[in-house]
């Protein structure tokens, strides 16, 4: 009697510890929005959608054309932002009040900061 119950115990933990998992690896994300098949840029971060409006409403009162207060460059269109997008995610990133840090007015959003990000990761799209 006293075995059975020990054998039974036994069988008990076992199939308790064997059902419990502590890794994270196996789960599965779940995408925030589900792709058309039929336009694979449904979630990609686009220029035009996504970025343009950034740089206009962030950039553009000194990276103009031509720049002005100081600006090196202009940030006007695709192409000047595409061939310095790295520099430009870097400076944004940088604290505010920190050497190089733009803009000038103040650190953006880290949201912001983050989409320009992921716009880069995803190829730096135009449309």
């Amino acid at each position: 009697m006293k075995a059975n119950r020990l054998i039974t115990s036994a069988l008990l933990a076992l199939l308790l510890c064997s059902c419990s998992n502590d890794s994270e690896n196996d789960l599965i994300d779940e995408p925030d929005v589900i792709e058309n098949p039929n336009n694979p840029n449904d979630n990609k971060i686009t220029y035009s959608d996504d970025i343009a409006p950034i740089m206009q409403s962030s950039c553009v009162s000194c990276h103009a054309s031509p720049p002005v207060n100081g600006a090196p460059f202009s940030l006007i269109n695709f192409s000047q932002v595409n061939q310095r997008a790295n520099g430009v995610l870097n400076r944004m990133s940088l604290q505010s009040g920190s050497p190089g840090a733009m803009p000038p007015s103040g650190r953006l959003p880290q949201a912001t900061i983050d989409l320009i990000q992921q716009w880069i990761t995803d190829g730096k799209l135009q449309n």
